[in-house]
């Protein structure tokens, strides 16, 4: 019999029983998330006091409630472009930010509603290449945001313009660069992009964005950007006592189409990025522990609300820190409290540090999140698993661009289902599944009749979640005629949670699909038998 391995335990007990390896993980997370935590509330044109204050609440507080024990809650590149643009649409500036606490209040009470009404299967309904290409699209609008600041370009000359705009000015950006500022953003980015991939285990343990502050802060001093170079060259914190108070502005309320677009975009993409976190990061967790999506909503929406009322970003649970996090032996939820804490001591008593950084140096950080999101590996991934889920990677990034990330993803959705209905699933089955489920000599039967697509894989979902658990299934899609690749991945999560609770998952039926790409998780489309003589 197979030992079932001893999980860590929660609340005090927890702590004491792996202190040492959470405050160590919480340490290195801390030295990750406070330059990238002050970069992406300047990039969202927020007091960067404000980032430090959601990864705050997000650590300190919102690690109680969360339903995943090992993600890192706080701040995210992800969604600085939304932020951007409601500040800008709110009138920009201290007004413009305060109307955004409103929406990002609202949109933290939302996803509250989104736990308690448990959909943080949210996730499951949009098809994976739209979502892939919404968060490339992001990385690119963060880079082409962040170049004029690595190059120390006045912010006035770049606020406001369009990506397209922005990529159109790159020239004239590299022709006023700030030579002494950009040589430390170009150092920083050198260091963020290549210095895990020096030799030797040392180097690995030593996270790049505090090599980044090591380098830069003294070069800065070096070469006295306090004298020689203008104020928007360097971060400029405030103290934390003197910027506490209610900061949130409710009547951005009145401008009511922007501010129903800004919240339902605020919700619905973090929600997104936090629950795509908590599904990786559980496949990453050494003890195999099952989060529930739906409580981490609830306290990720609370930790909107709350960090929103006194000028804070959104958070979502972050793959980059929470990944970190994890690599670094975390065990439970208290390595989120320590990052947090640890953060607040330093703004507490080490100002003086923070305000010595260089914003080239935070932009290096930002742009190397861009590439990551928007890598060229990613490109390749989506052709490999069909030149169709390419062209809705790519129609999701161009209209993300062109437009915004709602209209975005829209476009991408739009798309796949009209690939769908040319490979022949029925219009009446996109979203109401014919499901058929039996049991017979100890297994359940699950057919599937017409299609699989990610507009209905909910109710698949629903009916595979009701079977007990440690029971032998068969998934039947022999009289399906079209399974998309969303589906057929979403099934290979299932399949591992299904069989760590001792039971059996087995697709059949596919024998008579021909695959659209030799990606395992290819979209499969039912081979026509005609009929000799026919």
């Amino acid at each position: 019999m197979q030992q079932q391995i001893k999980l860590p335990r929660e609340g005090f007990a927890g702590m004491r029983e792996h202190f040492s390896s959470d405050a160590t993980s919480g340490f290195i997370v801390f030295l990750l998330a406070l330059p990238l935590s002050l970069g992406i509330a300047k990039a969202s044109e927020f007091p960067p006091l404000m980032g430090l204050i959601t990864a705050i609440v997000g650590g300190i507080l919102v690690s109680f409630f969360a339903g995943s024990p090992l993600t890192i809650k706080g701040p995210a590149a992800g969604l600085i472009v939304i932020i951007l643009e409601a500040v800008d649409s709110f009138g920009g500036g201290e007004l413009g930010w305060k109307l955004t606490l409103g929406a990002i209040v609202v949109a933290g009470l939302l996803q509250i509603l989104f736990g308690l009404f448990k959909w943080g299967k949210l996730v499951d309904f949009f098809p994976l290449s739209a979502v892939h290409g919404m968060l490339a699209a992001i990385g690119l609008i963060i880079i082409l945001k962040q170049i004029p600041v690595l190059l120390d370009i006045d912010p006035a000359i770049s606020r406001g313009k369009s990506p397209f705009a922005l990529l159109s000015m790159i020239p004239s950006f590299v022709q006023h660069l700030d030579p002494k500022a950009t040589l430390i953003g170009v150092m920083s980015f050198l260091i963020m992009m290549f210095w895990n991939k020096l030799p030797g285990n040392l180097f690995k343990k030593i996270p790049a964005a505090l090599v980044v502050l090591v380098v830069a802060i003294p070069a800065e001093l070096m070469m006295d950007f306090q004298h020689t170079e203008p104020a928007y060259a360097l971060v400029h914190i405030g103290n934390l006592l003197d910027n506490i108070r209610f900061n949130v502005d409710f009547s951005g309320v009145f401008q009511t189409g922007v501010f129903i677009e800004m919240v339902i975009a605020i919700a619905l993409v973090g929600s997104l990025e936090s629950l795509l976190t908590v599904k990786a990061i559980d496949l990453m967790d050494p003890y195999k522990r099952k989060s529930n999506p739906n409580k981490d909503l609830i306290a990720v929406g609370f930790g909107n609300m709350f960090a929103g009322i006194f000028g804070g970003l959104p958070m979502i649970s972050e793959v980059a820190r929470s990944s970190a996090n994890v690599a670094n032996g975390a065990k439970t939820r208290w390595a989120n409290f320590f990052h947090g804490a640890f953060i607040l001591v330093f703004v507490l008593f080490a100002v003086h540090l923070i305000e010595l950084i260089p914003n080239t140096a935070l932009a290096a950080m930002l742009i190397s999140v861009g590439i990551r999101l928007a890598h060229p590996s990613e490109f390749v991934h989506i052709f490999k698993i069909g030149k169709e889920q390419l062209a809705v990677f790519l129609i999701t990034i161009f209209f993300t661009l062109y437009e915004d990330l709602l209209i975005g993803i829209a476009a991408g959705m739009v798309v796949e289902l009209f690939f769908h209905v040319i490979h022949g699933t029925p219009i009446r089955s996109l979203f109401n599944p014919v499901i058929e489920v039996s049991f017979n000599n100890k297994k359940y039967l699950v057919r599937v009749e017409h299609s699989a697509v990610f507009t209905n894989y909910l109710g698949l979902k629903a009916k595979l979640d009701a079977i007990p658990q440690g029971m032998n299934i068969e998934l039947d899609f022999n009289t399906t005629r079209f399974v998309d690749h969303s589906v057929l991945e979403n099934l290979h999560y299932f399949e591992n949670d299904y069989l760590s609770t001792g039971g059996t998952f087995e697709i059949t039926g596919l024998s008579n699909h021909k695959k659209l790409s030799d990606h395992m998780h290819a979209a499969r489309k039912k081979v026509i038998q005609l009929h000799p003589g026919i």
